[in-house]
């Protein structure tokens, strides 16, 4: 097989993810029916490194990895993020609980790497489920390094269809207030991740520490250039701090991200500026789908049971513990729950379901803004929280501590 007919094989089948996922209004996630038709490639006529061939070798996706989790430091507010202390405390208390219940249903029935492998990918996304299941590979422990991957691929069916019945729900609740005038919002809206940056911003606006330097000098390589000088920052510190304490350097990357735009170094969200995120993307994408090229049918049953049991037992956790916590804020059950399981989609996910769940409720402009001023911060919150900060963090952590194979 040719690279450039690998090449449009996978691409097709990201595309035809997307295709159904927008036409059933994503309650078929797309990296379902992407994984899907991956298998029945690998089990047909694929060729077993299909991804390698067509040029997304583990080297490519590692530096992508580098460049999109710094790019996600970026994205860190403070001051929108004090203004929703409350979602941040919901989001928390909600990962607590998953880690809480996983743990104790996999030391009563699984294992401990079982658990460990299995909490980075279901409060996060694609680069948690990446560095678990590399993880769990290293280690020897292939049927891990699958599991991690089947995770991330299967909790949104949990995710998308409880979160829109609790932001319907959440919506009705405030409709009928607002109708009666009795409604009173206190909590402003924070603005989109996309437009943190401010939208008066030009495109190529250098960002404060080059602010001498002429708008045209930032070009796409400067913002390459600005990244990768970041993300290597990040690796070394990892290395020196090693014979110390061991520290992921794709953590230190997110840490130094979040450095780097406080500072003025890098702008917000520099890899959309240099039209480098949806190639990146792209690229980790189908290196979390060459991870399948090892899943037998035999081994698919075998993992079966143990993934609709722990996201079960993670959806239980993460309400009790959002529920008690929302409670004692003052935050309803459903806009607590709803907060929650951002962590099992996040960004855009997170986004078109608020969206789509006002538009289900009402078409009045005036009670759309009402919804949406009330609604989508959190929403945006709670998932950047969960999926861009925390589960990185506790992938970079947790993936020392799985035990290698015998």
């Amino acid at each position: 097989m040719s690279q450039m007919f690998a090449l449009l094989l996978v691409v097709v089948i990201l595309y035809l993810g997307d295709l159904v996922s927008v036409r059933t209004k994503a309650w078929i996630p797309s990296v379902f029916v992407c994984a899907v038709l991956f298998l029945i490639g690998y089990w047909t006529f694929f060729p077993q490194d299909i991804v390698s061939r067509a040029g997304i070798t583990p080297v490519v996706a590692v530096m992508l990895m580098y460049l999109l989790i710094t790019n996600m430091g970026t994205l860190l507010s403070v001051p929108e993020l004090i203004r929703q202390w409350k979602t941040i405390i919901i989001s928390l208390a909600g990962i607590a609980g998953i880690m809480a219940t996983v743990f104790v249903v996999c030391l009563l029935m699984f294992d401990r790497n079982t658990a460990i492998v299995t909490i980075p990918p279901l409060v996060g996304g694609i680069v948690s489920a990446i560095i678990m299941s590399k993880g769990a590979a290293s280690a020897g422990l292939v049927d891990l390094s699958v599991f991690a991957i089947l995770i991330y691929v299967m909790q949104g069916f949990a995710g998308y269809p409880l979160t829109a019945i609790m932001l319907q729900r959440e919506g009705r609740r405030v409709l009928q207030k607002y109708r009666r005038g009795e409604w009173q919002e206190t909590v402003a809206a924070a603005p989109l991740p996309e437009k943190a940056a401010g939208a008066a911003s030009a495109e190529n606006a250098m960002p404060r520490l080059f602010g001498r330097f002429p708008a045209h000098y930032n070009t796409s390589y400067f913002k390459f250039m600005r990244l990768a000088f970041v993300g290597w920052l990040a690796y070394l510190v990892s290395g020196w701090l090693a014979p110390v304490v061991a520290v992921s350097p794709f953590v230190l990357c997110l840490l130094f991200g979040v450095i780097a735009a406080s500072l003025g170094f890098l702008e917000r969200q520099p890899l959309q500026k240099a039209n480098g995120f949806g190639f990146a993307v792209m690229g980790l994408m189908l290196f979390i789908f060459d991870t399948l090229n090892r899943a037998t049918p035999e081994m698919l049953l075998r993992l079966l049971f143990p993934m609709l049991v722990l996201i079960a037992a993670a959806v239980v956790g993460m309400f009790i513990v959002s529920w008690v916590v929302g409670k004692l804020l003052g935050v309803s059950m459903e806009m607590a729950f709803a907060i929650a399981l951002t962590s099992m989609y996040g960004f855009p996910a997170d986004y078109i379901i608020t969206n789509e769940a006002i538009t289900a409720l009402t078409k009045d402009e005036k009670e759309r803004e009402v919804l949406t001023q009330h609604m989508l911060a959190p929403m945006l919150v709670g998932g950047f929280i969960s999926v861009t900060m925390v589960s990185v963090v506790l992938a970079g952590i947790m993936v020392g501590y799985i035990i290698p194979a015998v």
